[in-house]
């Protein structure tokens, strides 16, 4: 779906005129963000879903989507890349989901053993918590597409930058 397309979708249950007052923008730039574009949407014509897009881009941060998604209550993880299918990746993948959990587990007991967690507690937890969603997803849609070999060559994610 095109960016275009879902502003058009979402304007068909949420009020143009009260996103607009909302924003501090004219109502007839909120239904234009809703227009296929004509040549080249890039710069001050894009619509906000392809200016971060843009950003996005330009910045190879994942730190942007991760902010975005924990502003509306939600996650962000990464699709695994596609590869062919070697099963025998199946058992040794399932072991690393096993060892991230006992590590978060480890983890929160170290940081709950004198009955409070302080910030920098919280941000380790939220580190592993961020790792194991990422193994995990990998691991459930390589599942679903029979594909193992994305769960071997799929970054583990503890290199990632920590969420914000």
């Amino acid at each position: 779906m095109q960016s275009y397309e879902l502003l058009r979708e979402v304007l068909k249950t949420t009020s143009a005129k009260q996103m607009a007052a909302d924003l501090g923008l004219s109502l007839s730039l909120i239904y234009k963000w809703a227009e296929k574009p004509e040549g080249d949407a890039t710069g001050a014509g894009a619509n906000p879903l392809d200016r971060v897009d843009q950003l996005m881009q330009s910045s190879q941060d994942a730190r942007i989507i991760h902010w975005l998604c924990q502003r509306f209550g939600g996650f962000f993880i990464k699709n695994p890349r596609s590869h062919n299918a070697h099963p025998e990746f199946l058992i040794p993948a399932t072991n690393e989901i096993v060892q991230d959990f006992a590590d978060l587990l480890a983890v929160i007991a170290s940081a709950a053993g004198d009955s409070r967690i302080d910030g920098t507690e919280a941000k380790t937890i939220r580190k592993r918590w961020e790792e194991l969603k990422s193994v995990t997803e990998t691991f459930v849609a390589c599942c679903e597409n029979g594909n193992f070999s994305g769960i071997r060559n799929a970054p583990s994610g503890k290199d990632s930058p920590p969420a914000a």
